[in-house]
């Protein structure tokens, strides 16, 4: 079920949409965009109402549903698996093995994640938040699994699939076995063996689910050591700096390969392995010669450092192979191959022995070789420096580098080696830093320009919680490694702590912001985890300090498994998509403005290069001049690229240029409305005549408003986020000239000067306010620092609020006195909505009573001021004098509400105060519909409007069911009359409706009252019409089925278009005649006419047998036309349909066409009828489902566009197929008749199209839907969903209310209703039982799902059908004979024969699947057992049916006579009562066994055996 809580994608939508309505310049499609924003964010408060009583009913359901869909899953898996053995599997299209392992590496991490929010929702008792995440991890597992299906499908070796499908079943099982614990531990929250289960089943699931993985995707194994080689100290040191070249050179490929195919990086992964190997031989080689100990150790220390960056290199290159989508991971990248190049300039600083300054050098050109790769990846964060941050970055690190650059070259000259190597370091660190600040600045600038999209912060930051984790996962194996030093235990010690306190304040800040209690809770327990596990490590790691024990080292690493435990299933709750950030995608104008940053970084790092390797010669030989006018040019090329960066970074500052042309435009504006002031006072201002006052009003109304909502965002921005000002300015800029072209126009329409003038003040006053707003945004320019401008911000955003209040108070003025309340009525809506909501949460989430009554108050003083505006402006005035009351008493229960909120905050364990809360809310919530109604009232015509509508849809369905009667040929007339009785009264009443349709043409544009009744009339006229035509058609006879369908269906028509030009009219009410809703309003008048016309003329020739089928055939063409138009419309369908109800439609296309070809070549009337009528459904429901399918959720836009084209063209092609008929009737030679067949090829072809176009849609899922194992579970599905629905109409009677003489029927009818409720109950649960009981024999194979001229399935699923339809039948003939019987219209004879029936049919059902089940299966059994239940209940009702009618014969006492006649005149009256008794006993003996014999003719072969 959809979360009523989780409609945030739709409520920005809103927002978006509203937003943009000003600046749409085409008035039409600003309308209807803002037309549709409206009844969106309407469907979507209705949407949170529905889901919040769908969750309610049904919430407890969804654990066992995912628990069902996992178990599912694991079945499925089971078969690929056989169908791999068998060599079957084959791969679906669009799979490929590389696709597939991406997605199931990218679904494993949302697997875990919310596996891991079930576990905390469990374990927390949390039943509602438990049934989400069981969910959302069936929802995760589904994807999982057809990812290793493709993997095992993709895979050439059959044993390797079938390995990863084992793999994945064990994913199921496991997962299934921990939704079932889940749901167990939900029963018993405190039980800590439950919990202790629990966890034991997720370690196991998270085994099988990294085995899948790694199965999906062989990486690189981890490097091995070799043993080492003997050679001399000088072959030993030229080795490592050869081989650490290398190494450093392989860990750049293996970053640049991740941009590439899964091929690329394993070769890259694999030369880097080589590399390491050389790399770890020569290491070991150095450790060999060293004769210190410490040294020696030092050395290992080194490789062993060296190894764990270059696992965590390879590690990071896998994760972002398997997930190239996953927030940062390229940045992560890049920081693990720098840390591969640091570890190895460690090892080689400690080994070598070089020339003077040569491994300082290396050491340094081999950081600006790692850094470089930041300059290539712009798209991403480099760090979380400000935009003002890196610019201070940049300044420090520029005079720290001139300073090294400086001692670089007087050392030099000197010849002192020491500080030389010292002033490289320091230019190298300068140079990394100046490189991640040029990074960083230029990501910032291409995501604050106005065409990118920027970010948004999640709720934690996975990456940080994943480099803590893998930061104390390497410190601890430090911890409890026998040959760490003390210094290094210390050093360990110390990374642990800080980055466990780092995570325990991220996870405090994340309970702080989310909402989600569960979450929240998660988040605390979480970081009270990390902080007790840390604690004892701590406490071990002292001991161990004094003492280096092997005790104490055995006691440390005991300590650390918990730790590392904890943290680890933090980062993995913590990786939920929930708490994710959205990434900012940069656009290709944000990408040049990145440019000359990127540029002068790159120019810097070239530079340096050179100047380094100029200066690691010069130490060599300082006496070399041209070497030296080598290094001096390259500093000053180094100085000025610096420069270059500094101006590039400054001038390229985000927002500045956004807010300059803004000003531009303000200032441009501010000119403007002067010019149209000075006009206004001299009285020439040019009056718009193009729009309406309304719509001018309400453009000027909505563009305030969205101004008015970015005060607040621009004031933050300016304050502290530079990235997100350029993109708040440009909209605001947008609105500018909106706010002119409306506020002038509006002028333009006002005769009172004063007012004109007070329109265009106020407009230059938001306008001036706006442009200081502008000018101390820029000044600012988001930087925090500068904290002198926030005053000035703070002041000039009073200054634009209190601007947008004052002309919105004008527009509301001058909206009431025009009766324009649209947009008053729109933001009470809004108001209530809120007020709803808090209503919901105060009665869900009683933790947050504070907040929430605050909500409540604040969203009530919003709707009382917009209530008393309507109020005042509404129609007649008791309608104003109502809405001010019930806003009023909602004000009132707004109190009582609050009230009781703070009575339980303070006794929260007070069940009393707690239901008194909810009634008050209920009683609020129902003041809130009050509320709404009242409104209502003020738009009578409207009203009117929509209550006609209503009519007309149910007499559009009523006579659709009339055209079912007449095609059946039991449409007949009440007594003798012909068609020309009828005739004068329909022609009559169908001028009337042409009447009553010029009043709602002109209703449109004059009052509420009028407009309401030309709407009752046109409802009025067009029920009467109906009933003659009915009448009309009736009379003709069902001899002639096919002229009565033609009759109605032109009445039908008629219906239709009265039902959309009464829409019409109601969007057009109160609109100015040049509007563009007026136009589509006298469209439909068109359209109602052309159908009025058509009525007419198939009355007049109904009766010529000569005419009326070229008549029959004019009016479908026609009708299909209007259909083609309404399906060509851009009006998405209210609800969707599937596939197999499209292709099934498709099918009437086809018949249609046979019979088309086949009345065109015979030229008879009745064949020309005949197709007609046929030609008209089959069109009209193939475009309605052809719709309905396309705009289906789960159907791609391709598909979509595709079946909507097709569908056009299907029709057109019938339409010409139909027109040709026409002309061959008029015309009929035999050149003529041939082209028939041409068409109906055309329409055949434009069929096979739609079919195809319809399996696209369903994918590799599609089954027939005329197969009869399909039908049969369709059948019992709805035979469960009869009888539900007639139990919940058993739930609603009552006993009927007798005199108190009849105390002992009451008994008895309680004692019906009570039996019945019993047998509707049972009923339900056997054809649910049977429901199952057929899976399994799909399941087993006994029936095939799709079977293929299997006469026998079909028998058995026929039989099961047949048995459905009875069981459900019979139960509805129970319950109406149970009514009936309470309220006294039945006998108990009709009571006990509908029970006994209810038996039958459920034996007639229990053979029916008994014919060819196990009978030991489970299925079988609850079959038995459910049939057992209902032959009970039944057996309990009659024989409470026969017991009263036996104490009701008893208590009939029998007045015999005492005179002699008159006693025989009674026997002989007594007598002959029984002799007709037995009589009408014998008959209807003989007539149940003549249905039985008949019956028993259709029954499935199986059935007569069993029976027999």
């Amino acid at each position: 079920f959809v979360d009523a809580l989780q409609a945030v994608p739709g409520s920005k939508m809103v927002t978006s949409a509203k937003a943009a309505v000003p600046t749409v310049t085409d008035q039409a499609a600003a309308m209807q965009l803002g037309q549709c924003a409206k009844n969106l964010a309407t469907c979507l408060a209705e949407l949170r109402t529905a889901a919040q009583k769908a969750h309610e009913a049904c919430g407890p359901l969804e654990i066992d549903s995912a628990l069902s869909a996992v178990q599912t899953l694991k079945s499925e898996l089971q078969d690929a698996k056989m169908a791999t053995l068998e060599g079957q599997l084959k791969p679906l299209p669009g799979e490929s093995l590389e696709k597939c392992a991406q997605d199931l590496g990218s679904t494993s991490k949302a697997v875990g994640s919310s596996m891991a929010q079930l576990l905390t929702c469990a374990a927390q008792g949390n039943e509602h938040y438990t049934g989400v995440a069981a969910r959302e991890t069936a929802q995760a597992l589904r994807t999982l699994a057809q990812a290793a299906r493709g993997v095992a499908a993709s895979t050439v070796e059959p044993q390797a699939a079938a390995a990863m499908l084992d793999s994945a079943c064990h994913v199921m099982e496991g997962s299934a076995m921990l939704i079932h614990e889940a749901h167990q531990a939900l029963v018993c929250p405190g039980d800590a063996e439950s919990q202790q289960r629990l966890a034991q089943v997720a370690k196991a699931v998270s085994h099988s689910l990294n085995n899948c993985v790694n199965l999906s995707l062989n990486c690189v194994n981890d490097p091995k050591n070799l043993p080492p080689c003997s050679k001399s100290f000088q072959e030993a040191q030229t080795d490592l700096n050869h081989t650490a070249a290398e190494l450093n050179h392989s860990a750049g490929d293996v970053v640049q390969s991740t941009r590439g195919s899964s091929s690329q990086l394993a070769v890259a992964s694999g030369k880097f392995s080589q590399d390491f190997d050389e790399f770890l031989d020569a290491g070991i080689e150095m450790a060999g010669h060293t004769q210190s100990k410490d040294d020696q150790i030092q050395v290992v220390g080194n490789l062993k450092n060296i190894s764990m960056a270059s696992s965590k290199l390879l590690l990071a290159a896998k994760s972002l192979s398997v997930d190239p989508g996953a927030a940062n991971a390229k940045n992560l990248l890049a920081a693990a191959a720098r840390a591969v190049t640091e570890s190895i300039n460690q090892l080689i600083t400690l080994c070598t022995q070089q020339a003077p300054g040569q491994k300082e050098c290396d050491n340094a050109l081999r950081e600006l070789e790692a850094v470089r790769g930041m300059l290539d990846n712009p798209n991403e964060p480099v760090s979380d420096l400000s935009y003002f941050d890196c610019i201070e970055s940049v300044m420090e690190n520029s005079k720290v580098l001139g300073e090294s650059m400086a001692g670089i070259s007087q050392h030099c000259k000197t010849g002192n080696v020491p500080a030389f190597g010292d002033c490289v370091g320091v230019a190298s660190k300068a140079l990394c830093g100046l490189t991640e600040a040029a990074g960083q600045a230029s990501y910032l600038v291409g995501v604050s320009d106005p065409n990118s999209q920027s970010g948004h912060q999640g709720l934690v930051d996975p990456i940080q919680f994943a480099r803590a984790n893998q930061a104390i996962q390497m410190a601890c194996q430090n911890l409890v490694d026998p040959a760490s030093s003390p210094s290094q235990v210390l050093s360990a010690a110390t990374i642990v702590a800080k980055h466990t306190s780092a995570l325990c304040n991220a996870c405090r800040l994340a309970s702080s912001k989310t909402a989600n209690p569960v979450a929240r809770r998660h988040f605390v327990q979480s970081a009270k985890e990390v902080a007790n596990t840390t604690a004892n490590l701590v406490k071990t790691i002292k001991a161990l300090d004094g003492d280096f024990s092997d005790e104490n080292r055995e006691r440390c690493r005991v300590a650390t498994t918990p730790l590392i435990e904890a943290v680890d299933n933090l980062s993995t709750f913590a990786s939920n998509p929930e708490f994710a950030s959205i990434p900012a995608q940069i656009s290709h104008e944000g990408s040049a403005a990145q440019e000359p940053i990127l540029r002068s970084a790159r120019s810097m790092l070239d530079s340096s290069t050179h100047l380094l390797e100029t200066a690691r010669s010069l130490i060599l030989n300082p006496k070399d001049p041209p070497t030296w006018s080598i290094l001096a040019g390259h500093s000053r090329t180094v100085s000025d690229s610096i420069k270059s960066l500094i101006t590039s970074i400054r001038d390229k500052a985000p927002g500045q240029r956004e807010c300059d042309q803004s000003i531009d435009s303000i200032n441009k504006s501010i000119r403007d409305i002067e010019q149209v002031s000075l006009a206004a006072v001299g009285q020439s201002l040019p009056r718009r005549d193009d729009i309406s006052l309304e719509a001018l009003q309400e453009q000027l109304t909505s563009t305030v408003q969205e101004i008015g909502h970015l005060i607040d965002p621009i004031s933050t921005a300016a304050r502290g986020e530079a990235a997100q000002l350029g993109h708040k300015v440009t909209q605001l800029a947008s609105y500018f000239e909106p706010v002119i072209v409306a506020s002038v126009g509006l002028a333009s329409k006002h005769a009172d000067h004063q007012q004109q003038m007070n329109i265009l003040d106020q407009t230059k006053t938001l306008f001036e306010s706006a442009l200081q707003m502008l000018y101390a945004a820029k000044e600012a320019g988001g930087n925090p620092k500068a904290t002198h401008t926030h005053d000035a911000i703070a002041e000039a955003a009073q200054l634009m609020k209190e601007a947008v209040d004052d002309i919105m108070v004008t527009l509301n003025e001058a909206a009431s006195e025009g009766g324009m309340v649209g947009g008053m009525v729109e933001s009470i809506a809004e108001s209530i909505g809120r007020v709803s909501d808090s209503m919901l949460k105060i009665m869900t989430c009683p933790e947050e009573l504070g907040g929430l009554a605050s909500q409540v108050m604040v969203d009530y003083s919003q709707l009382a001021q917009q209530g008393r505006l309507a109020a005042a402006t509404a129609e007649p005035e008791e309608v104003g004098s109502q809405i001010k009351t019930r806003v009023q008493e909602l004000g009132h229960g707004c109190i009582y509400l609050v009230q009781k909120a703070g009575a339980l905050q303070m006794s929260p364990t007070d069940s009393f105060t707690k239901r008194e809360l909810i009634e008050y809310a209920r009683a609020v919530t129902e003041k809130v519909s009050m509320v709404l109604s009242a409104l209502q009232a003020g738009n009578k015509g409207t009203q009117a409007c929509i209550t006609a509508a209503s009519s007309v849809s149910g007499i559009i369905a009523d006579l659709d069911t009339t055209i079912m009667f007449a095609s059946a040929g039991t449409l007949n007339a009440e007594n003798e009359e012909s068609f020309a009785d009828h005739r004068e009264n329909i022609l009559k009443t169908a001028k009337a409706l042409v009447e009553d349709t010029k009043l709602l043409v002109s209703g449109a544009a004059s009052s509420q009252d009028k407009l309401a009744q030309a709407a009752q009339s046109s409802a009025k006229t067009i029920t009467q019409l109906t009933d003659v035509v009915k009448l009309g058609a009736a009379s003709m006879g069902s001899e002639d089925p096919e002229t009565q369908v033609v009759l109605i269906n032109a009445v039908r028509d008629v219906a239709k278009a009265l039902a959309e030009l009464i829409s019409a009219t109601k969007c057009a009410a109160g609109k100015a005649a040049d509007d563009p809703s007026m136009y589509q309003l006298k469209s439909a008048a068109k359209v109602m006419v052309t159908n009025v016309t058509s009525l007419l003329k198939t009355v007049k020739a109904v009766e010529d047998e000569a005419t009326r089928g070229t008549r029959a055939l004019e009016a479908t063409i026609e009708c299909i036309k209007q259909e083609l138009t309404v399906f060509q419309s851009k009006d998405v369908p209210e609800k969707s349909t599937t596939p197999e109800e499209f292709i099934r439609m498709t099918k009437g296309i086809t018949v249609a066409t046979a019979k088309a070809v086949a009345a065109g070549n015979s030229a008879q009337q009745e064949d020309v009828i005949s197709t007609a009528n046929l030609s008209r459904k089959a069109i009209s429901d193939m475009l309605t489902t052809c719709k309905q399918a396309a705009y289906h959720p789960e159907v791609g836009k391709d598909v979509r566009n595709k079946a909507l084209l097709y569908g056009i063209e299907c029709t057109t092609g019938y339409i010409d197929l139909l027109e040709h008929v026409l002309l061959v009737l008029q015309k009929p030679t035999a050149e003529q008749k041939q082209q028939l067949a041409v068409l109906s090829k055309k329409v055949a072809g434009s069929v096979t199209e739609l079919i195809q176009t319809a399996e696209a849609m369903k994918g590799s899922e599609w089954v027939d839907p005329e197969d009869p194992t399909v039908i049969a579970e369709t059948e019992l599905l709805g035979a469960a969903a009869s009888i539900e629905a007639a139990a919940k109409k058993l739930e609603q009677l009552k006993p009927r209310t007798k005199p108190k003489q009849a105390d002992e029927s009451l008994d008895f009818e309680e004692q019906i209703l009570e039996a019945a409720k019993s047998i509707a109950a049972a009923t339900s649960a056997l054809v649910k039982s049977a429901s199952a009981a057929q899976r399994e024999l799909v399941a087993q194979g006994k029936v095939g799902s799709i079977p293929a001229n299997a006469v026998d399935d079909g028998q058995w699923s026929q039989g099961l059908i047949s048995a459905a339809r009875m069981v459900a039948a019979a139960t509805s003939n129970l319950c109406e004979a149970a009514n009936a019987s309470v309220q006294g219209h039945a006998s108990e004879e009709k009571l006990i024969s509908s029970a006994k029936q209810v038996a039958a049919s459920t034996a007639q059902l229990l053979v029916a699947c008994k014919v060819k089940a196990d009978q030991d299966s489970e299925a079988m059994r609850r079959l038995q057992a459910a049939g057992n239940a209902v032959k009970r209940a039944s057996d309990n009702l009659v024989k409470a049916a026969q017991k009263a009618a036996f104490d009701k014969a008893e208590d009939d006492s029998v007045v015999v006579k005492t005179k002699f006649v008159g006693g025989i005149a009674q026997i002989i009256a007594a007598q002959e009562e029984m002799l007709r008794k037995e009589r009408e006993l014998e008959e209807a003996r003989k007539k149940l066994a003549h249905i039985r014999q008949q019956q028993y003719k259709f029954l499935p072969s199986e059935l007569r055996e069993d029976q027999s």
